[in-house]
Order: structure tokens, then sequence, then C-alpha cells
């Protein structure tokens, strides 16, 4: 049987700020992101099984996707836990905020390698992760294909 991809799109609410950044991202923003995440796999062929002719349910992707990013980034900010921004985000997590530090600079280039460790580790053994795109704004995304790491 052939491999088939199938993909999910998500979309989640999140801020964060870039410390040491040289332009107006250094300052505490966010952003209405999306997230197309691809999987392949052979479709089921045993014709007994439930979910026969699926690679993966669309709703057991959406869980995975969902407990590990949607719902820890949807309204979140993030910031990288080795800088100073730790003391803003201590001020704001006091404050009732939901707040995320990272051992990375949140770019989205390091969001969407994060997200693809995330996913890999979750999904089950005969399905794999294809790709990740990760949009920031209406004209800027990040990347991840599996074959090119």
């Amino acid at each position: 049987m052939s491999n088939i991809r199938i993909t999910k799109q998500f979309s989640f609410e999140t801020g964060h700020a870039l410390y040491g950044y040289d332009g107006k991202c250094r300052n505490v923003h966010g952003h209405s992101y999306r997230l197309s995440v691809t999987v392949f796999g052979e479709p089921i062929s045993d014709t007994s099984h439930v979910k026969y002719g699926m690679v993966i349910d669309f709703s057991d992707l959406k869980k995975i996707v969902k407990e590990e990013i949607v719902d820890v980034f949807d309204h979140a900010t993030v910031f990288n836990k080795n800088t100073p921004h730790v003391e803003l985000a201590k001020e704001l997590a006091d404050r009732g905020h939901n707040v995320l530090l990272v051992n990375y600079q949140p770019t989205s280039e390091m969001m969407v390698i994060d997200f693809a460790e995330k996913i890999k580790a979750r999904l089950p053994n005969n399905i794999w992760l294809h790709s990740l795109r990760l949009q920031e704004t209406a004209t800027s995304y990040a990347e991840w294909y599996a074959s090119e790491n």
C-alpha cells in the first residue's frame, strides 16, 4: 500500500519577546499563530478495523497537538528563561498571567523545532512526522521537514 500524508491545522494566540534583539520584537507582543502538522503512514488496511482506510484519525492527531502545543501555548507569554526576561516573567506570573519559560529564544524557528520534538514523541510507531509550518503573520512562517533533520 502507499504512504499517504495528512495535514491538520491549528491556531492559537501567543505573546513573546526576543531578548537582545535589535528591532521592535524585543518588546512584548503577540501573534495569531497558525500551525499546520503533516504526518504520513500507510492507511489501515484491515477491513475489520474501526479506522480502516485512515493513516491516523484526525481526532487522534488533534488530541496530541492540542495537549502538547495548543493548550500549552494559547494565551501564554513565552520568554527565554536564560535571559533577564525571567524577572518580567515572574512579575507577570505573580499577577496571574500564563507565562512559559523555555530554553530557547522564542522565535518561530525555535518554536517549530520544539513543537516537532514534542509531536514526534507522541505519534504512534507507524506514523511519522513529515513537516510543520508555523505561521506567525499573514506573510511570515517557519517550516520544519523531517527529511532535512
